[in-house]
């Protein structure tokens, strides 16, 4: 399974951003997928995750509100819109796969580096 997270970029605060992550694979929808960041100096944070379905979604408190995570399995592919932005979002955002209902992660993308300006 590989993961190829895009999207990131430089935004001013209050903005907005789209990640995205495309899955490798033909059994994406049994997939539980996670966005985690990891801001300079930081261990790295859960953001969000969504089930296989899509009918169940997870946030961090820091981000509920303002994020909102989605998938299109037809298109092997996790989003997570992010609105907005705080200077404090800046960090590389990760996305992640699971094949199991709990728990960690066994794949994990490259990342992406969203920059907020204050």
């Amino acid at each position: 399974v590989q993961l190829q997270a895009s999207g990131g970029g430089l935004v001013q605060a209050g903005g907005s951003l789209r990640l995205s992550c495309s899955v490798s694979g033909r059994t994406f929808s049994s997939y539980r997928m996670g966005w985690y960041r990891q801001a300079p100096g930081k261990e790295r944070e859960f953001v969000a995750s969504i089930r296989g379905s899509g009918g169940s979604t997870y946030y961090a408190d820091s981000v509920k509100g303002r994020f909102t995570i989605s998938r299109d399995n037809a298109k092997n592919t996790v989003y997570v819109q992010m609105n907005s932005l705080k200077f404090e979002d800046t960090a590389v955002y990760y996305c992640a796969a699971s094949g199991t209902y709990y728990g960690g992660y066994e794949y994990w993308g490259q990342g992406t580096q969203v920059t907020v300006s204050s």
